[in-house]
């Protein structure tokens, strides 16, 4: 469904809408240019390009939507997620917990509209989670924008403001819960 939604599979039937725009008839590259506007992905798997440095893989998102100081923003998202000191590090010499804060710093640069994560703690000890989906809401509630959030955990679940069970592909309830603020 994340891979539906982010428009990096195709729907076998229905329209997907996003934004207000329906994305089922884009083309890959018209796709890929909905994406950098308007969707930021954190995966389970930090899916950092390992040749570059943090500093450079937070500024990629940001160089391709023509960012008029692509690596002056870079920094600042890198600060926001407490790995300043991090900027000239390549992924193979941070830990776990420290490559996820750079894919999350890497999704939150653009602004997107739409922020898709998927279980974005599920490589990561419980601390390092916690801290990770800390940082996670805390960027969210400043960006104002909206979070999808797929978890099989019902702590991070009841974390936001409205849960969608699916199971086998269905939707079995919605609207299980509202987060009071």
């Amino acid at each position: 469904m994340m891979m539906i939604m982010a428009g990096l599979e195709r729907a076998t039937s229905g329209t997907i809408e996003i934004a207000g725009q329906n994305i089922t008839p884009l083309s890959e590259d018209g796709l890929a240019l909905f994406r950098r506007d308007h969707i930021g992905i954190v995966f389970q798997d930090f899916h950092l390009i390992p040749t570059m440095s943090a500093l450079e893989n937070v500024a990629v998102p940001l160089e391709f939507a023509n960012h008029p100081n692509p690596f002056d923003q870079a920094r600042l998202e890198l600060e926001a997620v407490g790995l300043g000191h991090r900027l000239e590090h390549y992924p193979s010499q941070l830990s776990g917990g420290e490559q996820q804060r750079v894919a999350l710093a890497r999704a939150f640069a653009p602004a997107p509209d739409l922020l898709l994560a998927d279980e974005p703690t599920g490589n990561l000890d419980g601390e390092t989670g916690d801290m990770v989906m800390d940082l996670l809401f805390k960027r969210h509630k400043a960006l104002n924008n909206t979070l999808l959030l797929i978890t099989h955990d019902p702590s991070l679940a009841h974390k936001c403001d409205r849960i969608i069970r699916v199971q086998d592909g269905l939707i079995q309830d919605h609207n299980l819960q509202v987060a009071a603020s």
